[in-house]
């Protein structure tokens, strides 16, 4: 006997599964900071999901689609996201360009305590990009939040990445399986999910008028 999968909550309730039309978007890329690359708190697969967030920022810069940049910051001298230290720094192949706002925050979420849904409300948008570091935390944190302000969310999966994680018994749980179990849960009922910026590619163009 063949088993189906199982539809989501988005399925069921008949939510739209395509991603973001860019031209009704803004971009939002959380913590891509060198803290992920080259500090203690280096990711699985971090390169590669650079990789992939710099491809979605060229397709959002070519479409005009507006960029907000999220970055963390603890106190000076911390162990982690120091901001007098080089690894809070954006790395570089995705960096802001003149213009690109470029907003700090304390906590996970990245609309707690910052000007996010301001800046990305005046942006004129209606739906919302997500990419960025960790998944299971800042990532998970924002998007659910950005859907209680109110936004259709795409997260795009290959510009996103987690670490190996204690499992409170001994063991680790491997970064892998938090990445599947977080897009997963996200996908259900949040947001759409796609594996990269190729998904914009798939998504045939409007008929042109005559003329």
């Amino acid at each position: 006997m063949t088993i189906l999968p199982a539809p989501t909550l988005r399925q069921i309730v008949g939510a739209p599964a395509a991603p973001a039309p860019l031209d009704k978007a803004v971009l939002v890329l959380i913590d891509l900071q060198r803290e992920y690359t080259d500090g203690a708190l280096r990711l699985s697969g971090v390169d590669a999901a650079v990789e992939r967030a710099a491809e979605l920022l060229a397709l959002a810069r070519a479409n005009g689609v507006p960029v907000i940049h999220i970055v963390h910051h603890t106190a000076a001298g911390a162990p982690v996201f120091d901001p007098t230290g080089p690894l809070a720094e954006i790395v570089p192949a995705v960096a802001p360009r003149d213009g690109e706002p470029v907003i700090v925050k304390k906590l996970a979420n990245a609309f707690a305590g910052t000007e996010l849904q301001t800046v990305a409300r005046d942006s004129g948008r209606t739906e919302m990009i997500v990419a960025g570091f960790m998944t299971h935390n800042c990532v998970s944190s924002t998007v659910r939040s950005a859907v209680d302000h109110g936004w259709r969310v795409t997260v795009v999966a290959s510009a996103t990445a987690t670490r190996d994680l204690p499992d409170g018994k001994g063991g680790v749980v491997p970064a892998a399986d938090i990445q599947r179990g977080v897009l997963t849960g996200l996908s259900d009922s949040l947001a759409v999910v796609v594996e990269d910026a190729g998904a914009w590619e798939k998504i045939p163009s409007p008929p042109r008028g005559e003329g």
